[in-house]
C-alpha cells in the first residue's frame, strides 16, 4: 500500500483540477452506518428490509413506518466529519479540487468546509412540506412523530432520492461536466455498484482514475491507480 500511497501523493501535487466522486465508506468511518456491508442497513433486522423501506412505494403506503425509519436509521446528526471530508475541503480551499460528487445524504462535506459539493442522492438537511413546500431542517423532524406535518397540513417529506425516483438532472448535469473535464478522478468509499451514479465514472476522459476503498470494486481493472484501505487514514498523510 506504501507504493499506492506514494504514487497517489504525485498526482495529487501535480494537479489543480481533481473531482472526487464519493460513497457510504466516506460517511462509514464518522459513523454512519451504510447499507451493504457486514454491519450496514441491509443486515440488520427491521420488519421489512431496508431497500423496500427507503422506496416511493413505501414512502406513500406507509408513511408512519417510513418516518421511524428515517429518524432512526437515517438521521445520524451527532455525526462529525472524518480526516477524508477535512482533506476534500483543504484541496478546495487550496484550487486543487474542483467539486465533491457525493452519494452521501448526511451533509458532512458541507460540514467539513467544502463549498461545491453535487448531492445525487439529495440530502436530510432539507426536508419540504409537499402541499407549501415550506423548508424544514434535519433537527425540526428528528424530534417530530409519526408522520411529519406542515403548519398548512401537508406532509414533510426528506429532500433524499427514494428507490423509484429519478436523480436530479440538474445535478447528473454539473456532475458528468466536472468528470469530464477532470485531470484526476479520485472514486472513493463506494462500491460502485449503485446506477445511474456508479456510470458517471465512464464520463472520464483523462488517464488519472484513482480508486481508493476498502474493498475490491467491479471497476479496479478500469483504474490507473486503486488504493486499497481506510479513506480516512489514506487521505490524512496526503
Amino acid at each position: 500500500m506504501e507504493e499506492a500511497w506514494e504514487k497517489l501523493k504525485k498526482i495529487i501535487d501535480e494537479t489543480d483540477n481533481i473531482v472526487f466522486f464519493g460513497g457510504a465508506g466516506v460517511s462509514t468511518e464518522s459513523g454512519i452506518p451504510d447499507f451493504r456491508s457486514v454491519d450496514g442497513l441491509y443486515n440488520q433486522n427491521y420488519d421489512y428490509p431496508p431497500e423496500t423501506i427507503l422506496s416511493h412505494t413505501f414512502y406513500r403506503r406507509m408513511p408512519e413506518e417510513f418516518f421511524r425509519f428515517y429518524r432512526d436509521k437515517m438521521l445520524c446528526l451527532d455525526a462529525k466529519p472524518n480526516a477524508a471530508h477535512r482533506k476534500l475541503a483543504e484541496w478546495e480551499a487550496k484550487g486543487k479540487l474542483k467539486a465533491v460528487i457525493t452519494q452521501n445524504i448526511d451533509g458532512l462535506h458541507q460540514l467539513a468546509g467544502s463549498r461545491n459539493v453535487l448531492e445525487l442522492h439529495g440530502s436530510v438537511h432539507r426536508n419540504y412540506c409537499e402541499r407549501c413546500h415550506r423548508f424544514y431542517d434535519a433537527e425540526y423532524m428528528l424530534h417530530t412523530e409519526g408522520v411529519p406535518k406542515c403548519s398548512c397540513g401537508g406532509t414533510i417529506k426528506p429532500d433524499v432520492v427514494l428507490y423509484e425516483e429519478g436523480l436530479d438532472n440538474r445535478t447528473l448535469t454539473r456532475a458528468v461536466e466536472y468528470i469530464s473535464r477532470a485531470d484526476v478522478l479520485i472514486i472513493g468509499g463506494t462500491s460502485l455498484a449503485v446506477y445511474p451514479a456508479a456510470g458517471l465514472i465512464d464520463y472520464y476522459e483523462g488517464n488519472k482514475l484513482v480508486l481508493v476503498n476498502k474493498t475490491p470494486t467491479s471497476r479496479d481493472a478500469q483504474a490507473d491507480l486503486v488504493v486499497q484501505g481506510s479513506i480516512g487514514e489514506i487521505f490524512s498523510r496526503l
